[in-house]
């Protein structure tokens, strides 16, 4: 890589001024007339050496190897930047390794094959997916896909709710409709699920017991409606977190938390903290020792545990399970359940900031400035479903991903919708197409643009130098997205870069900039242009996969 080449050089030269220990730090400059890479290694040296900056630059620029360093010229700007202009082949020397390495291309070992376990989505069973959900689904499924990348060992799992007073809800709401369903004159309690989902399940519950239920109101009834409610719409959504292109590798139920004693083995190893107190007939953590706003209730006056209290108990499991590092991608409407959470896990000697949490915002559709809702099957929101099968999933996926998660989402219905240039996603994907579509024309298969013999320093024109410095930024970029457990940087380079191709692609027209062109006459050059394609073909599709999106390569607009 160039980079790594500069900073050798860099490495020796400050070593002939004494500096052998020095890890310079090289960029890019936003202004590319500034060069290729800068550094301020000579102003972050200056107290060290006991000279002014510059008068270190101007020593280093002396000194450094050139060739070695890959650079054509070295510049030294204001109080002591150094910035430098690489050679072409320096610059073009990546696309070999890119074309190489292909699928590989901008994966790493960072991660050392360490354990994380990324948790999200986690909805309750108690009715279909919503929007927020599938912006949750699209975040944790890239940024699971980023630290494999990275070389994380990665466990995707989702944690079902089945447990507690939503559930109750959920079955009271199937037997008021089933009841109605069976001729009876009765209504939703007020704080029941009203979507016309729950007639579903009732369809169902009446379908297997018959009339066998009309007036029971025994706990059995109950677990009947609860048990059906579960079932189906887990059963929902599995098939819709499936056609989302979202798998997990477990499904970890609150309710085994109950069953194997878990919650009641927190209980007992929270009270031997000392910091468990009773309060009004009430059990309480002294959470506030770890931060916490105000002490928690873990048990209620009736015995029964408060929402932090599993939550605790199911994280611990992670940690016992080996999972050093947990991620959790949720709604913003959990961060207050954040400090809680921390707070009971440090009282039982997990470290401070265990699990992470991402959370995202909420979205809202809209067309012409106005919330769109497609269904009432839900109730009051509109589904995943809905939204997908309106737009796609690739476009649903790309713009759940596209923005930090902690911005409100304003998924703009009639940019979704636009197939053209517009809508970036297809921008990207239109990029990659023109990629193939070279190859077509050339009648010359990509795979044997390899790179291997050909002169690649004859791409010198500055849209060639400015693609290929993008094309070699792809590895940095999926490394930043992934520490920082951010997609939304990762399409922001996928736009950019997908903005180089274009410029680059459609100032070779050959009626309009013929020496621009990729089938020039010129045998040599015609050889580097094809495996400069074929090196952006490779990187637009593999940060595409990484965020979960196909990169066909060829692509039709509909006939609308």
């Amino acid at each position: 890589m160039s980079e790594e080449r500069l900073r050798g050089a860099l490495r020796d030269a400050l070593a002939a001024l004494g500096v052998d220990d020095a890890d310079p730090h090289v960029e890019r400059p936003r202004d590319p007339d500034h060069g290729d890479f800068a550094t301020n290694v000579a102003m972050t040296l200056a107290g060290r050496l006991g000279q002014p900056p510059r008068a270190i630059a101007e020593q280093l620029a002396q000194t450094l190897d050139r060739a070695a360093a890959g650079v054509t010229s070295v510049d030294v700007a204001g109080p002591g930047f150094l910035n430098f202009r690489l050679s072409t082949g320096s610059v073009a020397q990546v696309l070999a390794e890119i074309c190489g390495a292909g699928e590989a291309y901008g994966r790493s070992a960072d991660g050392a094959g360490r354990k994380v376990v990324v948790e999200w989505v986690s909805a309750n069973p108690t009715g279909p997916l919503h929007l927020g959900h599938g912006r949750q689904a699209a975040l944790g499924d890239a940024i699971s896909t980023l630290l494999e990348w990275c070389g994380w060992q990665v466990h995707r799992e989702y944690y079902y709710n089945d447990s507690g007073k939503q559930m109750d809800r959920l079955a009271s709401s199937v037997r008021a409709r089933y009841r109605q369903l069976l001729g009876e004159d009765v209504d939703v309690p007020e704080d029941g699920y009203l979507g016309e989902y729950v007639v579903d399940v009732a369809e169902a519950v009446k379908a297997e017991y018959g009339e066998r239920f009309r007036r029971d109101d025994s706990g059995e009834a109950l677990d009947a409606m609860r048990r059906a409610g579960v079932a189906m719409l887990r059963a929902e959504q599995d098939r819709d977190l499936n056609d989302f292109g979202v798998v997990f590798d477990e499904y970890f139920l609150e309710s085994s938390l109950y069953e194997s004693g878990e919650v009641d083995r927190t209980v007992a190893r929270l009270r031997e903290t000392g910091l468990v107190y009773e309060h009004e007939g009430a059990t309480w953590l002294r959470t506030t020792d770890f931060g916490d706003d105000k002490d928690r209730v873990m048990l209620r006056s009736d015995g029964t545990a408060t929402y932090f209290l599993p939550d605790v108990a199911y994280h611990m499991t992670k940690w016992e399970r080996g999972y050093e590092t947990a991620i959790n991608v949720q709604g913003s409407d959990h961060h207050g359940t954040v400090a809680r959470v921390r707070a009971g896990l440090r009282a039982l000697g997990l470290p401070e900031g265990y699990p992470e949490y991402v959370l995202h915002q909420m979205v809202r559709v809209e067309r012409d400035g106005d919330e769109v809702k497609f269904s009432k099957r839900a109730g009051s929101y509109t589904t995943l479903r809905d939204l997908f099968d309106e737009v796609g999933v690739d476009v649903t996926r790309y713009f759940f991903q596209m923005r930090k998660p902690e911005g409100h989402l304003v998924f703009d219905l009639d940019m979704a919708l636009d197939e053209s240039d517009k809508n970036p996603v297809y921008k990207i994907k239109y990029a990659h197409a023109r990629m193939h579509s070279i190859f077509g024309k050339a009648g010359v298969e990509m795979a044997d643009a390899t790179g291997e013999g050909v002169d690649l320093s004859v791409l010198d024109h500055d849209l060639e130098r400015e693609l290929i410095k993008q094309l070699a930024d792809f590895p940095g970029w999926v490394e930043k997205a992934a520490e920082a457990r951010a997609p939304h940087l990762l399409c922001d380079y996928l736009e950019q870069t997908s903005g180089a191709v274009n410029s680059w692609y459609h100032a070779g027209n050959p009626s309009q900039n013929p020496e621009l062109s990729v089938l020039v006459d010129d045998e040599g050059l015609r050889a580097a242009r094809l495996v400069l394609a074929h090196a952006t073909a490779v990187v637009l599709s593999n940060g595409l996969r990484v965020l979960g999106i196909d990169a066909p390569a060829r692509m039709q607009r509909s006939a609308d």
